[in-house]
C-alpha cells in the first residue's frame, strides 16, 4: 500500500494563516465595538444584572469557557460574577429540545434568566444560529443588550445584535482561535473595572 501525500497545510502554513486572520481583525475590528461591550457587559454585572452567553458546538464550550472565568477568577482575585452559560445545561438542552424545539432552546432560557438591564452575548461562527437569534429577540423584548460574536459580516446576527463583534474570516476553525483572544480581553476588562 502506498502512502497518499497529505493535502493538509504544514503546522507553520495554519500557523501563517491563522496570524493572517488575528492581523486582519487588528486592521478592520473598531475598538469602539470591544470598549462598547466592555461597557455593557461591566454595567450590567455591577449593578447585579446577568450576563447570558450561548452558542453552539465548539462556540458552546466558548461559553461555558467565559462564563467560567467570570464566576470564578481570570487574573484577580474578586467576588463572582453573575453569568450564566445557556449551552451548558444538559437536562434543559435535552428536555426542551426534545419537547419544543432546538431553535428556541436559548430564547426559552433568556425568558427564564433575562432581565432589563441584562446582557446577552451570544457566540456563532456562521452568524446564523437560529437559536441565537431567538435568544436575542426574547433579550431585545426584555431590554437587554446584544453582543453577537461572529465570523465575518455577523450572518443573520448582525441585524439583531445591539454590538457587532465579527472576525474577518469565514473560517470556522480560524474564526474560533480569534474569538478566543477576543473574550479573554473582555473577561480581562470586565475583571479589572469590576475588582
Amino acid at each position: 500500500m502506498v502512502a497518499q501525500a497529505s493535502t493538509a497545510p504544514s503546522l507553520l502554513g495554519y500557523l501563517d494563516s491563522a496570524i493572517e486572520v488575528l492581523k486582519r481583525t487588528t486592521e478592520t475590528l473598531d475598538p469602539a465595538r470591544m470598549e462598547a461591550a466592555v461597557a455593557a457587559c461591566t454595567t450590567a454585572l455591577g449593578a447585579g444584572k446577568a450576563l447570558l452567553v450561548c452558542g453552539n458546538g465548539g462556540s458552546a464550550s466558548d461559553a461555558m469557557h467565559i462564563t467560567g472565568e467570570l464566576v470564578g477568577r481570570f487574573l484577580k482575585e474578586r467576588r463572582g460574577l453573575k453569568a450564566i452559560c445557556l449551552s451548558s445545561n444538559p437536562a434543559v438542552l435535552t428536555a426542551w429540545s426534545n419537547d419544543y424545539s432546538y431553535d428556541t432552546v436559548f430564547s426559552r432560557q433568556t425568558e427564564a434568566y433575562g432581565e432589563a438591564g441584562g446582557v446577552i452575548l451570544g457566540l456563532s461562527t456562521s452568524g446564523n444560529s437560529r437559536n441565537v437569534i431567538a435568544a436575542f429577540e426574547v433579550a431585545k423584548s426584555l431590554g437587554m443588550t446584544t453582543i453577537g460574536v461572529t465570523g465575518e459580516g455577523g450572518g443573520k446576527m448582525a441585524a439583531v445584535s445591539d454590538i457587532l463583534i465579527d472576525v474577518p474570516s469565514r473560517s470556522t476553525p480560524l474564526i474560533q482561535q480569534v474569538h478566543i483572544c477576543l473574550y479573554h480581553y473582555l473577561c480581562e476588562q470586565i475583571e479589572a473595572r469590576l475588582a
